[in-house]
């Protein structure tokens, strides 16, 4: 019997002025672990007049973590962190009772032609730091667990498994990682795993129980122990999951957390542009991205 539950097809959602491939939320599994918000971006080619830009919007209740394997994108956020992302590094905000953040092309590069390609994702927060303060925290490359094992490479880019631990401060039990092959290979990986998986197929194909994936699907495990699959040549796959919260995560907008009121006191407060609820965004005043008006009044 498989040990494949449940395969998502990635879904285009509109960022501005490109396109990314959603994979989480999905109506039959609202979450992996932790994990409540899997958005690939790109890759994207941008001409020299096109440019990612992102106005000034608001989390509370979630962490975000940026990893990009193509391209550059400056974040700025209302903690006051300003800081160009590079390909390899971890950006980690955590957003708590209220954060707001932007994200744009890079000065130097916004006039010529480049590169966007990497994920963008969503960790729920243990019930006791919803509301706490909101931080910010970078972790380069070079500080990220790198491996290789029988010619498979391995990167812990954030959480623990395999015996190790990344530098990127994250607040529950999760991994996210990354395997890259030259050659085909048999990955057998159960035993270092825990709470739920997924894992998402970048390049090359994935084959288990005997059936073969592609690129562009996330598939979640039924039974992480038994996570085991063959990689084809020239193969990447990511690996997101973790031990799932007892209490369910509501996800309305920008806004995560189990307490459905603080999820409707936030979209107030932006609303109305609530700047002690919402402070403004050192370097980025001047725009945001409104509350959708159609959700105003929707429930969560």
């Amino acid at each position: 019997m498989s040990n494949i539950g449940l395969i998502i097809e990635e879904k285009s959602a509109d960022i501005g002025n490109f396109l990314v491939g959603r994979l989480l939320p999905f109506r039959e599994k609202r979450a992996v672990g932790p994990f409540v918000f899997i958005d690939h971006m790109g890759p994207a080619e941008l001409k020299d007049y096109q440019n990612l830009d992102v106005p000034a919007h608001p989390h509370i209740g979630l962490s975000t973590l940026t990893y990009l394997l193509e391209g550059s994108i400056f974040h700025r956020d209302s903690v006051g962190s300003a800081i160009e992302i590079q390909p390899g590094a971890v950006n980690w905000m955590t957003a708590g009772k209220g954060v707001v953040h932007s994200e744009r092309t890079p000065e130097h590069l916004r006039h010529s032609d480049k590169r966007l390609h990497g994920f963008q994702i969503w960790v729920g927060l243990p019930k006791h730091l919803e509301q706490a303060e909101p931080s910010f925290h970078h972790t380069e490359a070079e500080e990220i667990p790198t491996w290789e094992e029988d010619g498979i490479q391995y990167k812990l880019i954030a959480g623990e498994a395999f015996g190790r631990k990344s530098p990127v401060p994250v607040h529950s039990k999760l991994f996210f990682i990354e395997i890259k092959t030259k050659e085909a290979k048999k990955i057998s990986i159960g035993k270092d795993l825990y709470g739920e998986a997924a894992m998402y197929v970048l390049d090359g194909t994935v084959s288990t129980d005997g059936n073969s994936y592609g690129s562009k699907q996330l598939m979640i495990a039924k039974d992480t122990k038994l996570c085991e699959f063959d990689m084809s040549e020239n193969g990447t796959v990511y690996l997101f999951g973790g031990e799932p919260f007892e209490e369910e995560r509501f996800i309305f907008w920008n806004f995560v957390n189990s307490d459905k009121e603080l999820i409707e006191k936030a979209k107030v407060d932006w609303n109305d542009q609530n700047h002690d609820a919402f402070p403004l965004v050192p370097g980025d005043e001047d725009e945001y991205v409104p509350l959708p008006k159609a959700i105003l009044n929707r429930k969560p």
